[in-house]
């Protein structure tokens, strides 16, 4: 038989269309699939890209690495990266969007592409991509991707593109959808939940459906209307449009309550082929509804039971969610238990209840393995036993797979069985026939080759929310996060159909252009494998860095939500600071200052702020900078409100402020630019006094952005950070991220279609308002790293001692509410010590309560002592923390990071990633999270030789890492630092980072490796760091002699010191040097001192310049 063929090796990358041959299958796809593909890939295959390009030729095209065959696109990034589109319609898009601003930066590589019976493959030196060419959308049958995850092959197929068939049941969460979010707190929905809301303007549900014929149809949808936020219970709308056309009226009656499920149909007369069908609001429909699925039916057709919901299908060779699968009887999704894939897990898996899912791809008709991820902790029956599934097949299976106990509900198994499957597609079932069968939950599902490993389940790793809120830790576990970039398996799809375009010059966006009914789709697939820093590192490059803040920023902050006065800062909180010798940066006031509302108003309350220039002028010149806290409302007696309510030309709503603001209060559209402009407007009187940066506290008002294509508070926040730059530096804010108050609510569990990848680039990220005890500080030490590995967000803010009082000790302080004097509450003094502890190791250290107190000298003297310590330790740590900074915004690679990205074939890197994170590449961080003033920690090392960097006792861990115990009091805590590391830190005390220039330097090495660490300085407020300076330290071991090497500065900035004193610490030194040398001369005895029980020699250094190359040597 003759193979069509058509090979295109690319040298090097360049822009080509891919002409294929004629192949046997006509260029619309019809199954079943080539089945060798999937063959191929489970066995390994990788195609090797050739050596590096040469260089383009003078006035040669720019080389784009694209292959475009049919109506896909594929733009070839990095080895990987690959951008994968398709349209319909053949018109593609080249503008940059709100997610994607730096698709241009890319200097595309070699890679290979060919076509070969219809199969077109594009091969990196990382990852292979086939696609069946003229297949349509991209799909779990058509589409999928080759890469290595350490050892073990990886197949997977990326898109889960769903067409809605007329008939059947589809649910809303998996159609395209914008603005609504994800929910499931009310009961009798189907599938994962129901799209909460439709609150905002321009929010949207979108559904791509085929007729085989023209004709009328009914679209209709399953909903429910309950009294909604504004009080009705009423008839809702919304609108209705078919391929972009016109609008029409879909009227939804209401139903008896958020339980109860209607059914409301609109008759569409649709022409034969494919067609997108749109339900959003307008600004004439009133929303507020939830839509648990849509179908398309015959006219006057029954709606279809969860028994015809559409399923994606199931990839041969791949791991597949269980959720996705079709479920019956009681089974349903959850998503309580931790350690599983994808969104959740199929539970309630009890006498009658199933899954069934198809699958695609197979290669021929035979034996395969099915393999069955589940846990099987104790049933609801008391049981903790062997449980039973019966798997059936239509190539003739019909058998009972055995499921052994796993340790609890949190530990998963994987349990396999040979099974009989025909070729091309197939279907797998599991039943539950009896009372004692299942009981069980299912995460994921693969059917492979016998001889294969079981393919890799999608495991995020990390997550992300909007926030924190409402977090208690000791009644509730660790928050349900969303997955993002990083996954064990080693790829991602990042899906960037949703986003609007946008231009990063001007700020402007706009929505994508439709394709008249056509299907599109534009994804960004990353296939990182184990390298997880380099998918951060295009992750940064695609969406952009995560934001340097002022260096002042990465000091000590201070706040409280208390009615604090300029007096009380300048004459009480301040001085009590310079007396303790406690350093201090920012000043945090709460939202108590405002006038004539202390929740909603937008002046400074004259009685507590009679001069606020001359309160930011006091501020500024003890070193200080400021933020205010300000809520998105304002009241309709303002004095702000006639010229704001004018600049947004009337438009601003009344109401949604709830019991702050009172009847009398109006919100703001942050998507409509009048309102934009009015709400902004607002903060410059304040900025022009001299504030610095914003707090957003969008926790409880309801303004909104009806912006389409753009996640809401990534939208709001780059409006802050731009205002923000308008006066003060580097423009940035402190809010809550990755979804807005509408969608998900306060806290926000579950993500946007538009993603959490752009607030990384204007955030600082608020967790908000939690419970104040032992549960909510462990949470937060893996919480921290697993964000930012998800998202590639740098600067991330917990609350150092929690929100919310959680014990009701009495405090130090008293204050008047309602007309009444109250107390202050504290911690326990052991608590406060240790999340003090804990915030000298974050991105940022920002003190916060509740009308509870924060401040060292309000605790006994071991907390006042351990607190005051490690505040000074932030402070001196702002050079280290500010070049790690420095390295996120240039690399992607956050501040704080999971053990896995410096260790990723180390197991205990994953399992010990709630308790113990990375501070940059070379200090080990294991916060004490229990209760006592003498505690001990069990502490995994990663292979290699850690000293403790406060007692300096040196821990070997071999190949496969070690634990040890560690105890620490309250003056220490377990921070260890990596042999060959090099930590620089200021070598004294100061009040506050900018007004002491660093020409004090202190420079910490651990022996046992060589290593390096280039100190990064600029003014520290630049909006671009264009002028800046490096100082490259490098320490070696041979032979008994070691030497650091402080090279002389490169580079310049303003305010640069021009000589420095260096004090040299090397830790982990067994016995007291022979010799010690500076610059190659011997120093005398006393220039030096050995500390024999920290095994530490310190080395002073006469203050030099700064362009001068300095050597340290002992032996």
């Amino acid at each position: 038989m003759r193979s069509d063929r058509h090979d295109n090796v690319v040298n090097g990358p360049r822009e080509h269309a891919v002409r294929p041959t004629p192949s046997r299958w006509p260029r619309k796809w019809r199954p079943p699939l080539i089945a060798p593909l999937a063959a191929g890939l489970a066995a390994g295959l990788l195609l090797t890209a050739p050596g590096p390009a040469a260089a383009d030729s003078p006035g040669a095209p720019k080389r784009t690495g694209t292959v475009s065959v049919s109506d896909a696109r594929f733009q070839v990034l990095s080895p990987t990266l690959i951008r994968t589109e398709y349209a319909g319609d053949g018109r593609f898009e080249d503008r940059s969007t709100f997610n994607a601003i730096g698709r241009g930066s890319f200097t595309p590589p070699p890679y290979t592409s060919s076509v070969r019976d219809g199969v077109l493959t594009i091969a990196t030196s990382a990852v292979t991509l086939r696609y069946r060419v003229g297949s349509g959308p991209f799909t779990a049958d058509n589409l999928t991707v080759g890469l290595k995850a350490g050892q073990q092959p990886v197949v997977a197929a990326p898109w889960q593109y769903r067409v809605c068939a007329p008939g059947a049941l589809c649910e809303a969460e998996d159609q395209r959808y914008d603005g609504p979010g994800l929910a499931a707190d009310h009961g009798g929905f189907t599938g994962k939940g129901f799209l909460a809301g439709f609150e905002v303007d321009n929010n949207s549900l979108s559904t791509d459906v085929r007729t085989t014929s023209a004709g009328t149809y009914d679209f209709a949808v399953r909903y429910a209307n309950s009294a909604g936020g504004d009080g009705r219970h009423e008839t809702r709308t919304l609108s209705l449009s078919v391929d972009g056309g016109a609008d029409r009226t879909f009227s939804l009656p209401e139903t008896k309550d958020w339980n109860t499920w209607g059914v409301a149909r609109l008759p569409l007369s649709l022409g034969a082929g494919p067609h997108t069908v749109t339900l959003h609001r307008t600004a004439a429909d009133s929303g507020s509804v939830n839509v648990d699925s849509v179908a398309l039916l015959g006219s006057g057709a029954a709606y279809p039971s969860r028994a015809d919901s559409a399923l994606p299908g199931c990839r041969f060779g791949t791991s597949c969610e269980a959720e996705d699968a079709l479920l019956s009887g009681s089974a349903g999704v959850a998503t309580d238990h931790k350690g599983h894939a994808g969104y959740g897990f199929t539970a309630e898996l009890n006498q009658g209840a199933g899954l069934t899912d198809r699958i695609a791809g197979v290669p021929a008709d035979g034996t395969y393995l099915l393999h069955v991820r589940y846990a099987n902790g104790t049933g609801g029956d008391g049981l903790h036993q062997a449980r039973t599934v019966r798997v059936t097949t239509q190539g003739g299976t019909d058998a009972t797979l055995s499921l052994p106990p796993t340790d609890n509900w949190d530990s998963w198994a994987t349990a396999s069985l040979p099974v009989q499957l025909k070729s091309g597609t197939d279907s797998v079932t599991l039943g539950c026939p009896d009372a004692t069968s299942c009981h069980v939950n299912v995460d994921s599902l693969a059917l492979a080759d016998r001889q294969a490993p079981a393919p890799a389940p999608h495991l995020p790793l990390g997550g992300y929310r909007r926030s924190l809120d409402g977090l208690n830790g000791d009644s509730e576990p660790v928050p349900w996060t969303t997955p993002g970039l990083l996954h064990r398996d080693g790829w991602y799809l990042l899906d960037d159909t949703a986003s609007a375009v946008h231009d990063p010059a001007t700020r402007k966006t706009s929505t994508r252009p439709t394709h008249g009914g056509q299907p599109y789709q534009d994804g960004y697939l990353f296939g990182y494998g184990h390298d997880y820093q380099r998918g951060l590192s295009d992750l940064a490059t695609l969406t952009g860095p995560p934001q340097l803040l002022p260096r002042w920023a990465y000091g000590v902050w201070y706040s409280e939500y208390i009615d604090r006065t300029a007096s009380d800062y300048q004459n009480t909180v301040l001085p009590a600071f310079r007396a303790a010798g406690v350093p201090l940066d920012v000043l945090v006031t709460d939202t108590d200052f405002k006038a004539p509302n202390t929740w909603s108003g937008w002046t400074f309350d004259p009685a507590k702020f009679p001069d606020p220039k001359g309160f930011f002028d006091w501020s500024s010149g003890q070193g200080l900078h400021n933020t205010l806290n300000v809520h998105p409302s304002i009241l309709g007696d303002d004095p702000q409100f006639a010229k704001a309510q004018a600049t947004a030309k009337g438009k601003l709503r009344k109401g949604g402020c709830g019991s702050a603001g009172g009847a009398d209060c109006y919100t703001f559209d942050f998507g409509d630019p009048d309102q934009l402009a009015a709400y902004l407007d607002l903060h410059r009187p304040m900025d022009r006094a001299g504030n610095d940066f914003w707090w957003l506290d969008w926790c409880c008002d309801t303004s909104r952005s009806s912006r389409a294509g753009v996640t809401p508070d990534a939208w709001i926040n780059q409006q802050y950070a731009d205002l923000t730059a308008e006066t003060s530096e580097r423009g940035f804010v402190l809010s809550r991220a990755y979804g807005s108050l509408q969608a998900g609510g306060y806290s926000g569990g579950v993500g946007l279609p538009t993603g959490p990848w752009a607030d990384k680039r204007s955030t600082l990220h608020f967790t908000g308002d939690t419970t104040s005890n032992w549960g909510t500080l462990r949470a937060e030490v893996g919480y921290t790293p697993g964000e930012s590995a998800a998202t590639g967000m740098a600067a991330v803010s917990h609350d150092i001692g929690g929100h919310n009082d959680g014990y009701g000790i009495p405090g130090a302080e008293t204050y008047t509410s309602g007309g009444q004097t109250h107390r202050t509450t504290k911690l326990p003094d052991d608590l406060y010590a240790r999340w003090v502890q804990f915030g000298t190791f974050q991105p940022v250290d920002r003190l916060h309560s509740n009308h509870s107190d924060r401040l060292p000298w309000q605790y006994g003297p071991e907390a006042k002592a351990s607190a005051e310590k490690f505040l000074r330790l932030r402070e001196a740590l702002v050079p280290y923390t500010y070049t790690l900074a420095q390295q996120a915004a240039a690399t992607g690679v956050p501040i704080v990071r999971p053990l896995y990205l410096q260790y990723p074939e180390e197991e205990g890197a994953y399992s010990k990633a709630g308790t113990e994170y990375l501070y940059g590449p070379d200090m080990l961080v294991a916060p004490v999270t229990t209760p006592g003033t003498s505690t001990t920690t069990s502490v995994w090392f990663p292979p290699g030789q850690w000293t403790d960097y406060f007692t300096g006792r040196t821990y070997t861990a071999p190949a496969g890492g070690a634990s040890h115990d560690v105890t620490t009091t309250l003056d220490t805590m377990p921070v260890f630092v990596r042999a060959g590391s090099v930590v620089t830190t200021r070598a004294e005390n100061v009040t506050s980072d900018a007004q002491h220039p660093l020409d004090k330097v202190a420079v910490t090495v651990t022996e046992g490796a060589s290593g390096s660490f280039s100190l990064y300085e600029d003014d520290g407020v630049s909006p671009v760091s264009k002028r800046a300076a490096t100082t490259r330290l490098r320490y070696t071991e041979h032979h008994g002699t070691h030497l650091l090497t402080i090279g002389p500065a490169k580079g310049s900035f303003k305010g640069q010191v021009s000589r420095r004193a260096w004090t040299v610490s090397f830790r982990g030194v067994e016995a007291k040097p022979d010799r010690v040398t500076l610059s190659g001369t011997s120093t005398a005895a006393t220039a030096w001192q050995w500390n024999a029980d920290t095994h530490t020699v310190s080395v002073t250094l006469p203050a030099r310049s700064v362009r001068t190359a300095t050597t340290v040597m002992y032996r």
